[in-house]
């Protein structure tokens, strides 16, 4: 019987690997430190960001991914922290990956209002799955899928713990980013089974340039802008970039999204992840939602027929000022990347 455990099992993992290892998100605009750790204290402001991602919704058990940062830079000082946690749960026994991390970084500023922040992220991240959702061979042999199994294997299943190690850094002015991260630094190993499965490094490439457009007759009555930005990252043999637009409009985003050009030509035509993507979102006050549909375009089969949808919210609360003289650290201009339009000034 351990040999249908053993099959299910690599099943499992060899299905998850052959899609990438870490969940990704359309809006990684909108989910800041789930992209990079070096975007920690980014804003002038307490930020809070919620991200819920539905891939392949069309299947009964679907990869879903939930996220939640807060980051904040400390008053007079060019330090700021994080914290992120995030949960990725798929298939019929729950494989689920549960992980918290806090997160430092730096803030230093250079010349014409440019500023360069490096981050250091420390993880830990637990992974289990729920074998009372599976029926093995010997559960039918009872008659009864409610009896135990006997199998043996099952002895030697365990939750899995470790440490998780990641950095990054980012470089910025009023409405240039561009930014650099590293995911998975120390490789550990995930295998619930007493065995090796080690978590590739997952490197992140990522820049964006906000363009401002002014209109009214004086070109100051109203103004939006357009953001096109790109996201590349490589992990194990698996590679993606997703490269779009966001426009900002008052309080409306509208935004269009390639993912997955196939950079390399020798991987199956499965994982290549090709998928148009719009989104749409809106500001009120201090509160930004944003909502985005993946259309699979590959031939990735069925299963990707239901598309993927994704929600995010980001909180942005001013932080309390004393009376008096401005300090140097509050004048600076927030990363462009996670700026709604109606707070950026050109």
């Amino acid at each position: 019987m351990g040999r249908h455990l053993l099959f299910i099992l690599t099943f499992i993992f060899t299905f998850l690997k052959s899609f990438g290892q870490d969940p990704s998100f359309t809006q990684y605009y909108a989910a800041p430190l789930h992209l990079n750790p070096a975007f920690t204290g980014t804003t002038n402001q307490h930020r809070v960001a919620v991200n819920y991602r539905n891939h392949w919704a069309s299947l009964p058990k679907a990869f879903v991914t939930y996220a939640f940062s807060y980051d904040y830079n400390i008053k007079g000082s060019n330090s700021n922290v994080g914290f992120l946690a995030k949960t990725d749960r798929a298939g019929t026994a729950s494989l689920q990956s549960t992980t918290v991390a806090g997160i430092y970084s730096y803030s230093i500023p250079l010349t014409d209002g440019v500023r360069v922040m490096p981050a250091i992220q420390i993880g830990y991240t637990t992974q289990n799955l729920d074998f009372s959702k599976i029926i093995l061979g010997d559960q039918l042999d009872f008659g009864n899928s409610n009896a135990p199994s006997s199998d043996p294997s099952l002895r030697d299943l365990s939750n899995v713990n470790h440490f998780d190690f990641s950095s990054g850094v980012i470089l910025f002015d009023k409405r240039l980013w561009a930014g650099l991260a590293f995911h998975h630094l120390n490789r550990p190993n995930q295998s619930i089974l007493d065995e090796e499965s080690i978590l590739p490094m997952r490197i992140s490439l990522h820049a964006g340039y906000k363009i401002p457009i002014l209109l009214g007759p004086m070109k100051s009555g109203i103004s939006s802008s357009l953001n096109p930005s790109f996201n590349y990252y490589q992990q194990g043999k698996f590679n993606q970039l997703d490269i779009g637009f966001n426009y900002y409009y008052r309080m409306l985003m509208l935004g269009a999204w390639y993912k997955g050009l196939p950079l390399q030509q020798d991987m199956p035509q499965t994982l290549n992840h090709d998928a148009l993507a719009v989104s749409f979102g809106l500001s009120v006050n201090s509160l930004n939602f944003g909502y985005s549909y993946d259309m699979t375009v590959s031939k990735l089969g069925p299963a990707s027929s239901g598309g993927s949808h994704e929600i995010s919210l980001i909180l942005q609360i001013a932080a309390n000022k004393r009376p008096g003289k401005v300090s140097r650290k509050d004048k600076y201009n927030p990363c462009p990347a996670f700026m709604p339009n109606y707070l950026w000034k050109p």
